[in-house]
């Protein structure tokens, strides 16, 4: 069988310690394509900046004739069978879409999917009208605490599921993206039905370019009847966890102050620590292991090479990503938000654009 040609757009500077405005996300892809040895060909790459795009050819092999300043051309010339997209939100819906158009069989982009909520909705669309796969990297669904977690759902450790509490510092729309996304697998991958939600933005901060807010409080149900409720930013620190399950006959805590990453409570027994084996929420502890990002490669390539969905496809990332800009919607509303959502902009974005919210503002 043929090696899938792959090429990577925005590969950034590798700098000594990630930040938020990098996390050097293309050499995290890029070990995970290489891992594949028998599956894929690493053959070429795309930055704006050449220093930076010759530094990550230099670094995984990839030929002079495959280093590109401009993406379009390298879907030109380069062949390729699949793209990873590295990028910051705002490029991510036009750069599927050239890839799409441009003949590519699959795009893994990061997260989160797109600047808008019908930019969302767009890149979705024309990839699966050109039949392209078109994945995510919400890698934290590879992680033992939460894999493991899921099996003990699975095999009714607490009973039915009833509803999940989640806390985690940063913001929803990009932090957020990935905890929401867990919710997502817990549930089986339902939709929800309705969120109400409210945010606070008294002080600027910018992700990635993008704004975001300090602190917000959210809850939404799921077409299961499953609900959930994320306290996240300033103040999380009150949930004392990342995850919490909770269900008929106890409840299942993921990611604790103590650092355990994972904690089984039965009712009337004792909590027992599961052991995940070194993992943690935010990855692997051992540096021979493969880590969260590769295993999402690595799924992503199975998944286009067997024709089966991904565990990070975009229908699983558009369930998120409805949540979140329900989110700021319900804030811009001041009020519950029934879904399908039928906005077409970042309710963020657009308050702060007209006025309506501004850092002095205490809340939206």
């Amino acid at each position: 069988m043929a090696r899938l040609r792959v090429g990577i757009i925005g590969t950034g500077r590798k700098k000594e310690r990630p930040d938020i405005e990098g996390f050097f996300m293309a050499y995290t892809h890029a070990r995970g394509y290489c891992a594949m040895t028998d599956r894929c060909d690493l053959v070429a790459c795309a930055d704006i900046v050449p220093e930076h795009a010759r530094a990550f050819a230099a670094a995984f092999g990839i030929d002079a004739d495959g280093v590109f300043t401009d993406y379009h051309v390298m879907l030109r010339q380069a062949k390729l069978d699949m793209v990873s997209i590295c990028t910051w939100p705002h490029l991510h819906a036009s750069m599927t879409i050239d890839c799409a158009m441009a003949g590519v069989r699959a795009v893994h982009c990061e997260k989160p999917m797109a600047m808008t909520w019908a930019a969302a909705r767009l890149m979705a669309q024309e990839c699966a009208r050109r039949n392209v796969q078109l994945t995510f990297n919400h890698m934290r669904r590879f992680g033992k605490p939460f894999t493991l977690a899921r099996d003990l759902l699975d095999a009714g450790a607490i009973g039915d599921l009833e509803r999940i509490e989640l806390g985690f510092p940063g913001d929803v729309y990009d932090i957020g993206s990935h905890w929401i996304d867990l919710c997502g697998m817990f549930v089986g991958e339902q939709p929800a039905t309705w969120v109400i939600g409210q945010i606070d933005y008294r002080s600027e901060r910018r992700v990635f370019g993008m704004p975001s807010e300090g602190q917000a409080l959210a809850h939404w149900q799921y077409g299961n009847g499953i609900s959930a409720t994320l306290v996240s930013g300033f103040g999380q620190g009150t949930a004392g966890f990342w995850h919490r399950l909770v269900g008929g006959a106890g409840t299942i805590e993921i990611g604790l102050p103590d650092e355990h990453a994972l904690r089984l409570r039965r009712d009337g027994a004792p909590s027992e620590t599961v052991n995940t084996q070194g993992e943690t929420v935010h990855g692997t502890t051992d540096p021979d292991d493969s880590g969260y990002h590769e295993r999402a490669v690595a799924d992503a390539v199975d998944a286009l090479l067997t024709g089966r969905e991904s565990e990070v496809s975009a229908r699983r990332a558009l369930n998120v990503t409805e949540i979140v800009f329900a989110i700021y919607e319900s804030s811009r509303r001041r009020g519950r938000v029934d879904l399908p959502l039928t906005i077409d902009d970042h309710p963020l974005v657009s308050m702060i654009e007209s006025g309506d919210l501004s850092p002095s503002t205490s809340s939206a």
